[in-house]
């Protein structure tokens, strides 16, 4: 029992020593990263709770902002928009100048607007908030129907996996019937409108603009180009039932023994040009006054003209 005594004892001051020498090595570095786990929560806390805060401040500002533009006093709100984009943090800067946009075009001015909106889409980082920005910009100039303006805002988000590649066309269409093109109008509006991304409202919105120029005589030009191409074959098609048709006329002319049946049924005359067919078979020569014969109740009366007719050929041939 004494060895045993003995043996545990030392097992346990080894493993004593052993846990003496760990924490003096790592005691430092595990007490290191307690306190800044510690201190980096109460400072994400810290954050979090500034952050919401000025969330929170910057929200009513907008709000309040809003407000002021909904009712008369249009300077007060611009200096209240003005103060959030200076101070205000999250998205409500951003949405500040998209409203101090909206409210220049609400005051006609169209320029500044324009330049609002292009200042936007070239300092966002956002490609949504770019496309966005240069849509609402073309919106501004569709009443001056300058279709080159529009089209250079434009132009790269008629992609079909664009967002807003129906916004832009729209715009683009409303421009081009500002400007009088018509044709070109009808054409971005139906494209619009059979794109099955659009929305409800949207087709129905260009379903309207749509028959308005149809009563207005336009027409796409993809139209145009399908009558082209059905009349065209129409052409090529038409010398063909002429060179048919020489041939059959000439057909009838080939049968000269059905000429005498048919010619009584029609006139006196058309019977006496038909004897000289009869002439042409040597059998016929012997017995002229058979032809003759029959040929005055042939005038009167098809039936007679018929009968004689039939004996007159058996009769050289004996």
């Amino acid at each position: 029992m004494s060895n045993e005594n003995f043996i545990r004892e030392i097992d346990e001051e080894l493993r004593s020593d052993q846990m003496r020498a760990f924490w003096k090595n790592f005691g430092p570095w595990i007490i290191t990263v307690a306190v800044l786990v510690v201190v980096g929560t109460a400072a994400w806390q810290a954050y979090e709770w500034w952050n919401n805060s000025n969330s929170a401040r910057s929200s009513d500002q907008f709000y309040a902002a809003l407000a002021l533009s909904d009712g008369t006093d249009i300077d007060a709100a611009q200096k209240a928009l003005a103060e959030i984009e200076a101070t205000g943090t999250g998205s409500y800067p951003l949405l500040a100048k998209f409203r101090e946009a909206a409210l220049l075009v609400k005051q006609g001015k169209t320029a500044e607007a324009t330049a609002a909106y292009d200042t936007i889409s070239t300092t966002s980082s956002d490609t949504n908030i770019r496309g966005l920005a240069l849509v609402l910009a073309a919106y501004t100039l569709v009443d001056s129907g300058d279709v080159s303006q529009v089209s250079q805002r434009v132009d790269g988000l008629m992609l079909a996996n664009n967002p807003m590649h129906n916004a832009a066309r729209e715009a683009l269409g409303l421009t081009k019937y500002k400007a009088g093109d018509l044709n070109g109008a009808l054409a971005d509006f139906q494209a619009v409108q059979t794109d099955p991304m659009a929305s409800r409202e949207a087709q129905t919105r260009l379903q309207i603009f749509i028959a308005q120029l149809t009563a207005l005589g336009a027409v796409a030009p993809a139209t145009d180009a399908a009558a082209t191409d059905t009349k065209a074959p129409a052409t090529d098609a038409a010398p063909a039932p002429a060179a048919d048709a020489a041939p059959a006329a000439d057909a009838p002319a080939t049968p000269a023994a059905d000429a005498p049946a048919a010619a009584p049924a029609a006139d006196a005359a058309p019977a006496m040009e038909a004897a000289p067919a009869m002439e042409a078979v040597p059998a016929m020569e012997a017995a002229p006054p058979a032809a003759e014969t029959p040929a005055a109740p042939a005038a009167t009366d098809t039936a007679p003209a018929t009968t004689p007719a039939a004996p007159a050929a058996p009769a050289p041939a004996n």
